[in-house]
């Protein structure tokens, strides 16, 4: 078994790159490619995420072939794919970051800003609670903490593709699901022992 994480100059690579070294048990398994016909020789796909939505999909469309072939391999090809914080929000339809960007458009909805209150602060930092309202393979915990880092939220269409949510003063989109696509909000790399053990599951997942 392979797994791809996509390096496209944005995101946590080398962090999330040592968490999967951790939980796969071998360094055979896991390849960081920045070319789009390397995804055909993998089994699973990982895409990480950091900074603006704009600027991360004009990331991914500067490689060559790119969006055809995540196109083919995730929504033909039914190969389990992670994205994870902006990764994530590359998902939706569209974002609406400093003007309005189209999407991967995987699982329908929009991103937009958290609400602004007195009681938070933005972006959203930190540990929080994640809260699990759908049963998925890759989670074996009802509720658990993770580590935030996004000023952004993902407000899905569809009600069945809400995954998970965490409270900031307002309901957040914690893990969006659909198939063989998952999303997490918050950084598994970065969240220890139950961010490890996401990996691990994920690692693990046959779709």
């Amino acid at each position: 078994m392979k797994i791809a994480l996509i390096d496209y100059g944005s995101g946590n690579i080398q962090s999330a790159y040592k968490a999967l070294e951790l939980v796969s048990n071998s360094k055979k398994k896991i390849s960081i490619i920045s070319n789009s016909k390397d995804l055909l020789k993998v089994d699973k796909i990982i895409l990480p995420g950091v900074g603006a939505f704009a600027d991360c999909m004009k990331g991914l469309k500067s490689i060559s072939g790119m969006i055809d072939i995540l196109n083919e391999v995730v929504l033909e090809k039914k190969k389990p794919f992670l994205g994870i914080c902006v990764g994530m929000q590359l998902l939706a339809t569209e974002g609406k970051e400093k003007g309005n960007h189209k999407g991967l458009g995987w699982i329908t909805g929009k991103v937009i800003k958290i609400k602004k209150n007195k009681k938070i602060k933005i972006p959203h930092m930190g540990w929080n609670t994640v809260e699990i309202i759908s049963k998925h393979p890759i989670l074996k915990r009802k509720k658990f903490e993770s580590y935030f880092v996004h000023s952004y939220n993902f407000i899905c269409k569809n009600k069945k593709n809400i995954i998970a949510t965490c409270d900031y003063q307002q309901k957040i989109t914690a893990i969006v699901g659909k198939e063989n696509i998952i999303g997490t909000q918050f950084h598994p790399e970065k969240s220890q022992k139950i961010g490890l053990e996401i990996l691990k599951n994920f690692v693990s997942w046959n779709y």
